[in-house]
C-alpha cells in the first residue's frame, strides 16, 4: 500500500472512497515534502536555538507559580496519590467502574501529556512523592536547624537510565502484564495500588539518597516523561517566575546531551507503536506464538505474558532500528556531520522526535481520553470505589460515544500524525543549520530526516488503517 493510500485507508478505514478524501489524503502526502522543501529554500538561520523567554506579569506568577498555588497543588497531588491507593486496594474488583484504573492510565497517563504541552511542566507542581519528600526535608531543616545533603552524588554516566527503564516498565505493565485481564485497561485494581505503593516507596529512597531535585531530573519515570513533552510547550518557569517562550524551542535543552534521553523519547513511540500494533498487524503474529508457547506446556496467562513481552520488544527495537537507520544514513553526508559517532548525533537530533512521539499518543489515544474521560469527571469520581456511593451528588450519566463523529475522529487522527511530523522536520532542520552554518550542507543532511519521518508517518497510519479495519 502506498503512502497516499495508508493517509486515505486510515481516515475511514477503506479503500473505496470518495474523491475529496482521496484529495485529501494525496495533499496530506505531500505536507512533509512541501515542509522540506519551504525548509531548505526559505529557513536558512537557525531560529530555534534561543528560547527568547520572557517573564509573565507577576500576578500571574503570583496566581499559578506562587508558594499558595505551590501548596494547594502538593496537597492536590498527594490526595489524588492516596485516593488512588485506597481505591485500588478497598474499592470493586471491576477496573472499568474503579477510580484507579482510569486515573492512572488515562487521566494521569495520559491528560497530563495534553496539560505538559499547553501549561508547561505542571507534573512538577502537582508530583505527589515532591511534596511528601520536600515535607520531610522541611520538618529535617526545623528540628536539626539546617538542611540536609544527598548523601550519594548521583553518577553523571547513568544520566536518564533509571527513567528509561521505569518507562518500559510501566508500559509492560499496562499492556502486558494487564493484557491478560478484562476491562478498559484489563489490570485488577489491587495490583495498581500495589504498583503505586512500592514504586512510592523506592522513588522517595531514590529522593533521600540523591537529592530530590536531582531525582527528578534524572530517575523518575513520569517527572522526566512529562518534562519531556513540556519541553515543547511555550509555558515554563525560570527561577519561580512563569514566563512565556517560544514553542518547540526547549527540547533541544531537554535532552542537551544527557544519556538516556534517546532511549526516552523512543521507547515512548515504541510502546504506542507496539498498543496500536498488537490490535491489527500483530494480531496474528500473537496468536501463533501464544499457541506455541502454551502447546510447549506453559500455563495461558504466562504464554500469553511471554507473547507480549518478546512483541513489545521487538516493537520498540525496531522503532530504534528506524531511528539508527537514518542516522547511520546522515553520516554518509560527510563533514562535519559524517565525523560525528552515531551516538552523539542521535543525541543531537532525538529531541525532533518528541514532537512525533506526542503525534503517536494522540493519533492512537484521542478516543480513549474522549471517552473515559467522561467517566473520570462523573461517577468515578463521585464513585470511586464503585459500591454506588455518590459522594458529590453527580448524576451518574453514561459516555456518550457519538459526541464527535468516526470521520471527525479519523481526520483528527491523520492531522495529528502529519502535523507532528513536520513540526519534526522543522526542528530537525534548525537544528542542522545551527550545527552546520551552510543551509545547503544542511539540506543534505535532512534528506535522511525525510525519509525518517515519512517512515515513522506511514507507520503510523499503517497502524491506524489496520485498526479500523
Amino acid at each position: 500500500m502506498t503512502f497516499p493510500e495508508l493517509l486515505a485507508h486510515a481516515l475511514v478505514g477503506k479503500k473505496d472512497l470518495p474523491i475529496p478524501e482521496w484529495l485529501f489524503a494525496w495533499g496530506a502526502a505531500l505536507v512533509l515534502i512541501i515542509t522540506f522543501v519551504l525548509l531548505t529554500a526559505m529557513w536558512r538561520e537557525p531560529k530555534l536555538e534561543d528560547q527568547r523567554w520572557r517573564p509573565a506579569p507577576g500576578w500571574l506568577t503570583a496566581i499559578f507559580a506562587g508558594r499558595p498555588a505551590a501548596f494547594l497543588a502538593g496537597v492536590t497531588g498527594v490526595f489524588l496519590l492516596g485516593v488512588t491507593v485506597w481505591s485500588g486496594l478497598a474499592g470493586t474488583e471491576s477496573p472499568d467502574r474503579n477510580f484507579s484504573i482510569t486515573f492512572v492510565f488515562v487521566t494521569a497517563w495520559l491528560g497530563l501529556v495534553v496539560l505538559s504541552v499547553a501549561f508547561g511542566d505542571v507534573f512538577r507542581a502537582f508530583n505527589p512523592w515532591r511534596a511528601i519528600a520536600r515535607a520531610f526535608a522541611g520538618v529535617f531543616a526545623l528540628v536539626a536547624g539546617q538542611k540536609q545533603s544527598a548523601p550519594l552524588a548521583y553518577p553523571e554516566w547513568l544520566g536518564r537510565w533509571p527513567a528509561a527503564v521505569g518507562l518500559v516498565g510501566f508500559l509492560w505493565l499496562e499492556l502486558v502484564y494487564g493484557e491478560s485481564g478484562f476491562g478498559s485497561v484489563g489490570l485488577e485494581p489491587r495490583i495498581v495500588a500495589i504498583a503505586v505503593l512500592l514504586y512510592s516507596v523506592y522513588t522517595l529512597v531514590a529522593m533521600s539518597l540523591f537529592g530530590i531535585e536531582r531525582w527528578l531530573e534524572r530517575g523518575e519515570t513520569f517527572s522526566v516523561y512529562f518534562s519531556m513533552f513540556a519541553s515543547l510547550s511555550a509555558v515554563s518557569v525560570r527561577d519561580g517566575r512563569l514566563g512565556i517562550r517560544r514553542v518547540l524551542t526547549a527540547s533541544r535543552d531537554w535532552t542537551a546531551g544527557i544519556a538516556g534521553s534517546v532511549a526516552i523519547v523512543l521507547v515512548t513511540i515504541g510502546g504506542t507503536a507496539y498498543d496500536g500494533a498488537r490490535e491489527g498487524v500483530l494480531d496474528g503474529i500473537a496468536g501463533s506464538m501464544f499457541d506455541g508457547l502454551d502447546d510447549a506446556g506453559l500455563s495461558p496467562i504466562l504464554a500469553q505474558r511471554l507473547t507480549g513481552t518478546i512483541l513489545m520488544v521487538a516493537t520498540i527495537a525496531l522503532v530504534f532500528a528506524i531511528f539508527y537507520a537514518g542516522i547511520a544514513g546522515m553520516r554518509t553526508v560527510g563533514g562535519k556531520i559524517g565525523e560525528l559517532p552515531a551516538k552523539e548525533l542521535a543525541r543531537l537530533f532525538v529531541h525532533s522526535f518528541i514532537p512525533i512521539a506526542l503525534a503517536y499518543l494522540v493519533a492512537h489515544y484521542f478516543t480513549l481520553v474522549l471517552y473515559q474521560e467522561q467517566a473520570q469527571f462523573t461517577y468515578l469520581l463521585t464513585d470511586p470505589l464503585g459500591d454506588g456511593s455518590n459522594y458529590f451528588g453527580i448524576g451518574i450519566n453514561p459516555i456518550d460515544y457519538e459526541l464527535v463523529s468516526a470521520n471527525a475522529v479519523s481526520y483528527i487522527q491523520v492531522a495529528a500524525l502529519v502535523i507532528g511530523h513536520a513540526a519534526a522536520l522543522v526542528v530537525a532542520h534548525d537544528r542542522a543549520v545551527a550545527m552546520f552554518g551552510d543551509s545547503r550542507i544542511a539540506a543534505r543532511s535532512q534528506y535522511w530526516m525525510l525519509a525518517l519521518m515519512v517512515g515513522f508517518t506511514s507507520l503510523g497510519l499503517f497502524l491506524l488503517s489496520q485498526a479500523n479495519q
